[in-house]
C-alpha cells in the first residue's frame, strides 16, 4: 500500500494536505501524518468488500458510485462540503465495517492528541479523494480493473492486517504498542468483520 500512498502523496499530497489543514484546523504537520493512517483503512475496507463481496466488480460499483476522478480538480470544494456535513460518518456506510471507522476515531485521536470530532469528519473527508485517486490510476492510467484488485492485495498473501497494522503503529514505541493493542485489535476487528449496510 506504500506505493500507492507515495503516488497520492505525489500528485495531490501538498494541496490536500493544506486543504485539510485550513477546513479542519489542525497543522499541516499533522495532516501529513494521519493521510498514511487513514488511506490503508479504506484500501482495507475495499479488500474485503473484493474478497467477500464480489470481487473486482464489487470494487468497479464502489468506484463508480463513491469515488469520481473530479473531484481531484476542486479538493478545496469536495474537501469543504464534506468537512461541513452535520453528521459525518466514519464508517463510511460500512465500507470499513460496522464499527471500524469508530475505533479508527478513538484510536487516532488518542494517538496524535486530538478531539475525536476532529477524526470523525477527517476520515469521510478522505475517503471520496482516496476513491477517486483509485479510479483515476484504473480509467486514466491503465491499471483496470485488475490492476486495482492487484494493489489491494498488494502483500499477496491475501489478507489486509500485517499492512493496515504496520501503517496504524508506525513510529509507536514497545510501551505504546502494548497499550494500544487490545484497541487495534478491535480496530482490525470491525475493519475486516462487518458487513456492508
Amino acid at each position: 500500500m506504500n506505493g500507492f500512498i507515495d503516488d497520492l502523496m505525489k500528485s495531490v499530497g501538498g494541496d490536500l494536505t493544506k486543504e485539510v489543514s485550513n477546513e479542519l484546523n489542525i497543522s499541516k504537520s499533522t495532516v501529513e501524518q494521519l493521510i498514511p493512517q487513514i488511506a490503508p483503512l479504506i484500501l482495507g475496507g475495499l479488500k474485503r468488500q473484493k474478497d467477500e463481496h464480489g470481487g473486482a466488480a464489487r470494487v468497479d460499483h464502489i468506484l463508480n458510485k463513491y469515488g469520481s476522478a473530479n473531484i481531484l480538480d476542486d479538493l478545496r470544494g469536495a474537501i469543504s462540503a464534506k468537512a461541513k456535513e452535520d453528521n459525518p460518518d466514519p464508517n463510511l456506510g460500512g465500507l470499513l465495517g460496522a464499527a471500524g471507522g469508530d475505533q479508527a476515531v478513538n484510536f487516532l485521536a488518542d494517538k496524535f492528541k486530538l478531539d475525536s470530532s476532529i477524526i470523525m469528519k477527517l476520515i469521510p473527508v478522505l475517503s471520496p479523494v482516496i476513491l477517486g485517486f483509485l479510479s483515476k490510476k484504473r480509467d486514466q492510467e491503465g491499471l483496470g480493473s485488475a490492476g486495482i484488485a492487484s494493489l489491494l492485495d498488494q502483500d499477496g498473501d491475501g489478507s489486509v492486517i500485517d499492512d493496515v497494522a504496520g501503517f496504524l503503529l508506525q513510529g509507536l514505541g514497545d510501551s505504546s504498542q502494548k497499550k494500544s493493542g487490545g484497541l487495534l485489535g478491535n480496530l482490525l476487528g470491525g475493519l475486516l468483520g462487518g458487513k456492508r449496510r
